[in-house]
């Protein structure tokens, strides 16, 4: 395969860097794992990672975090990094295309249209907080679109990323929430609970790009890790975790 070759060149030449630090968005973290175990095992460099909200991620860089690659959950955050000269011009790219679905840890509680939200009848909704993290932009838009968003204000539970508002979830904080279809979608297995999948002309398009960020710049393994994340074995897992390919 291309990028087995590709590793295999970088190996045999003087490297600045062994290792790769990856701030992740929490939406991305099980298939950025799983990811990370293929490409050490073929690449032979390490890959540390780091998951939160992109948001958070956009204030950490800008305040000098030692991130080598950023993998956004929007495509405004790496570009807005770009132009700020925090990340390295002609390295952006769509790894990923997001899904949201209204979900419960309980069988039976969602239904297969969101009624749900119409008829309120639960005391706690889950989202990630809209100002930090895409995901939560995406529901609060759902919510308006439906017309719901102001009924419900009294009912939200925000959490800091998608991963927070999954465990309000999860842990019975919260009957129901807004998360992200791959934190529910794990490859071989029935999802848990009931869920509704949003349609995506509820929310505007959740496209979660890459970039190489100005301190991975001569960083060997963050440009062989994010020449893997376009190969052919990466987009299968990718996909296979619910995601939609660009």
């Amino acid at each position: 395969m291309r990028w087995i070759l590709w590793l295999a060149c970088g190996l045999a030449g003087p490297a600045t860097a062994q290792q790769a630090h990856v701030a992740v968005a929490a939406n991305f973290a099980a298939p950025a794992k799983h990811l990370i175990s293929i490409f050490e095992k073929w690449g032979g460099r390490q890959v540390l990672l780091s998951t939160g909200s992109t948001g958070k991620f956009y204030a950490q860089i800008k305040g000098g975090a030692p991130f080598d690659v950023l993998l956004s959950a929007d495509a405004e955050t790496p570009a807005r990094l770009e132009k700020e000269s925090l990340a390295v011009a002609g390295q952006r790219f769509t790894y990923a295309l997001g899904k949201v679905v209204l979900w419960s840890a309980q069988s039976g509680v969602v239904d297969g249209r969101g009624e749900i939200l119409r008829k309120a009848s639960f005391r706690r909704l889950s989202i990630a907080n809209p100002r930090l993290a895409p995901y939560g932009a995406a529901a609060q838009q759902v919510m308006e679109k439906l017309g719901v968003w102001t009924a419900l204000q009294q009912k939200l539970v925000l959490g800091e990323n998608i991963a927070q508002a999954y465990q309000f979830v999860a842990t019975g904080n919260a009957e129901l929430g807004f998360v992200a279809y791959s934190q529910i979608r794990e490859p071989g297995k029935d999802s848990a609970g009931s869920f509704w999948l949003v349609p995506q002309a509820l929310y505007a398009p959740i496209r979660q790009d890459a970039v190489l960020l100005a301190r991975g710049q001569g960083n060997q393994a963050a440009r062989q890790f994010l020449e893997f994340l376009r190969s052919a074995p990466a987009r299968e897992v990718i996909h296979a975790y619910g995601y939609d390919l660009p």
